[in-house]
């Protein structure tokens, strides 16, 4: 074997241990892998299954309360297990970049973006900060951030999810590092936004020659990144293969599964006529500080119905969930629940008026106290809003876990990091559940889970309306979860409703513009599907042009 021949990363029967409930228990099970220079592996599978231990593991790196208890990591012939901090600093950041799923839990919210992205550059890279800035401010513009040479002036609260996540994706390639750990770098963002950040990622590893390993739930998104693909489950390889093998032809039964999910679809619901809506938004306005945000937005909810908000990221979806909640008062307009207006700000509702509209938010890791047990977690609403105390309120703790089928034996007592990213959003749910609301607002509750897992919370929710007759405003990117589910649809685009109507009628061509432009970016499961679309949009946009 030659020098030019010698992977980039080795890894050989690798094994790591979790540690909860006063035992080890296994996570990786003997796996090996290995990664060319200039190479990408995909790594899928449902969650849980040790992807991003995995991915971690790659940098010689393991989460609190997880040990690397057998086998080799190699990066460029340097061997990573037992290795001396002061080596390892030398390589993260430098040679070796991850890009975290959790954009927002990731980020020091007492600092700048442009402070945290410059600060490995500047500090082991040897890049004065001038440079570091400026070529900070062009990654930005690859990444099709807006304003890239002001946004690195706001702090991570004063950017949307997916624009963090694209932050994130630009400090990672700031070094130009060897190696490039993608953890889930698309889940945050929309399908039109997606498209560029994959084509910008996939040049960046061919123009820097990075190899990469990009591990994703989405398997029509690994399609168009990987040369090859490792399907992981219960911390074990199942199968690999190169891409297009693994499209045309999965082996095993786990991964044809996998190729599978996406078919679940509820039975649209007719809307009523005259009953008075549950929520109307009229024509509402607000604004952050003298940035407008909201332009005459409007909708109607009925009750047990599901409304389906989709848009791009920055175009008004969670903008709109925190104006319903009170958390923006609108500049114009009005909220009103049951034909009855709601003050503006949440402060001045009652605590009836707050208890009827809950909210799941989009990262289970942000939403839940990491200090407190579930039946705290779930308890707290049931306490505040119900009055339930002692075991009034674990029995209904109890009633709720098993609605969201979690064996409350197992989960009661436990904290949300002794709990997979399904099981947590399951959590939210019932914390939800358990004021006993009329509507609850779902903010991406499915992005950041895998397909299989996502499948099953949106079945989840299907089943708990059908049987509590609770409406739901479902804020999502993802087509596939709106043609799932949805009853109506509304689509937004630059904080305004640009078209509106029933499922059918959405899905149904000829599209509007906006519309149609959402819909061709939903991946497909072929590899050659992003270079048709950015072809046939470069071709689209110099006819435009000539």
């Amino acid at each position: 074997m030659t020098m030019s021949e010698k992977p980039l990363l080795e890894i050989r029967d690798l094994h790591i241990e979790g540690h909860y409930q006063d035992a080890w228990h296994p996570l990786i099970k003997g796996i090996d892998l290995t990664l060319q220079r200039g190479e990408v592996l995909g790594l899928i599978g449902e969650s849980g299954a040790g992807k991003s231990t995995l991915g971690l593991a790659s940098m010689g790196y393991v989460r609190d309360g997880c040990r690397i208890t057998g086998g080799s990591v190699r990066f460029d012939g340097q061997e990573l297990v037992g290795a001396k901090p002061e080596a390892l600093r030398t390589l993260r950041g430098l040679r070796i970049a991850y890009v975290a799923q959790s954009a927002a839990a990731s980020f020091n919210p007492a600092h700048r973006l442009i402070d945290q992205h410059v600060e490995t550059a500047v500090r082991n890279g040897g890049i004065d900060r001038v440079r570091a800035e400026a070529e900070a401010v062009e990654l930005y513009r690859v990444l099709r951030l807006p304003n890239p040479e002001q946004i690195g002036q706001r702090y991570p609260h004063q950017v949307s999810g997916g624009q963090l996540q694209r932050v994130m994706t630009a400090m990672a390639m700031a070094c130009h590092p060897d190696l490039i750990i993608f953890d889930e770098p698309t889940t945050a963002l929309d399908v039109t936004t997606q498209i560029e950040v994959l084509a910008a990622i996939r040049d960046a590893v061919k123009t820097y020659g990075s190899a990469a390993l990009y591990i994703s739930h989405d398997l029509a998104v690994v399609a168009q990144m990987a040369d090859r693909i490792m399907v992981l489950r219960h911390g074990k390889l199942v199968e690999e293969a190169d891409t297009r093998s693994m499209l045309d032809a999965p082996q095993q039964d786990y991964t044809k599964s996998l190729w599978a999910v996406r078919s679940f679809r509820t039975e649209p619901k007719p809307c009523p006529q005259q009953a008075t809506p549950l929520l109307e938004v009229r024509k509402a306005s607000a604004s952050y500080g003298h940035q407008p945000v909201l332009q005459e937005v409007s909708l109607k909810l009925h009750r047990g119905q599901t409304l389906a908000v989709i848009g791009e990221s920055g175009s008004g979806k969670s903008s709109t969930a925190r104006l319903i909640t009170g958390l923006l008062p609108p500049t114009a307009g009005q909220v009103l629940y049951d034909g009855e207006a709601l003050p503006a700000d949440y402060r001045q509702r009652s605590k009836e008026q707050l208890r009827r509209v809950q909210m799941i938010y989009q990262i289970p890791d942000t939403a839940l106290n990491p200090r407190q047990r579930i039946v705290d977690i779930i308890g707290r609403p049931l306490s505040f809003y119900l009055g339930l105390k002692g075991q009034a309120l674990r029995q209904r703790v109890a009633e709720l876990l098993e609605m969201i089928e979690l064996d409350p034996a197992l989960y009661m007592e436990r904290q949300p990091r002794e709990l997979s990213g399904g099981q947590k959003q399951r959590i939210c749910i019932a914390r939800a559940l358990a004021a006993e609301p009329q509507l609850i607002i779902c903010d991406e509750v499915t992005s950041a889970l895998d397909q299989l897992v996502a499948e099953g919370v949106l079945k989840l929710l299907n089943r708990i309306q059908q049987q509590l007759g609770v409406a739901y405003l479902f804020i999502t990117h993802d087509v596939a979860t709106v043609r799932a589910i949805a009853d109506e649809v509304l689509v937004m685009q630059r904080g305004q409703v640009v078209d509106h109507g029933s499922r059918e009628a959405i899905f149904t061509p000829p599209h509007r513009d906006y519309t149609g432009l959402l819909f061709s970016s939903e991946p497909e499961m072929d590899p050659d599907w992003l270079d048709r679309l950015l072809a046939k949009r470069a071709l689209t946009s110099t006819v435009q042009t000539v």
